[in-house]
């Protein structure tokens, strides 16, 4: 499934664009960027709350495919920035990272 395609399915809001054609292959949660950084596979949709510009370099360092705030996270403006420049989707959920984990597996 593509970004857009995941989007659609879990019905989230799309803050950054980006490359939403892009194939998602797995799925990672957490919140612990140096965590993240070594774990996330590339192709991975990652489920955070963290909206912050440094979570916009690590999606770029583990080479995933979009980032997926939970809970309401907001995305802070010099992340939305550097998103836009990276062309990393940014998707945003009221849902917690447990339940979109749950549909995520489901669809993928």
């Amino acid at each position: 499934m593509t970004v857009s395609e995941i989007a659609h399915s879990l019905g989230l809001e799309i803050l950054v664009k980006g490359k939403d054609d892009r194939k998602v292959t797995g799925g990672y949660s957490g919140d612990l960027l140096s965590w993240v950084m070594g774990r996330a596979r590339e192709g991975d949709a990652w489920i955070t709350i963290m909206g912050n510009i440094n979570a916009i370099a690590v999606a770029v360092l583990a080479d995933i495919s979009c980032i997926i705030l939970a809970e309401g996270s907001p995305l802070d403006q010099d992340a939305k920035e550097r998103a836009e420049s990276e062309r990393i989707p940014v998707l945003g959920s009221q849902k917690t990272a447990y339940n979109l984990s749950i549909e995520l597996e489901r669809i993928i």
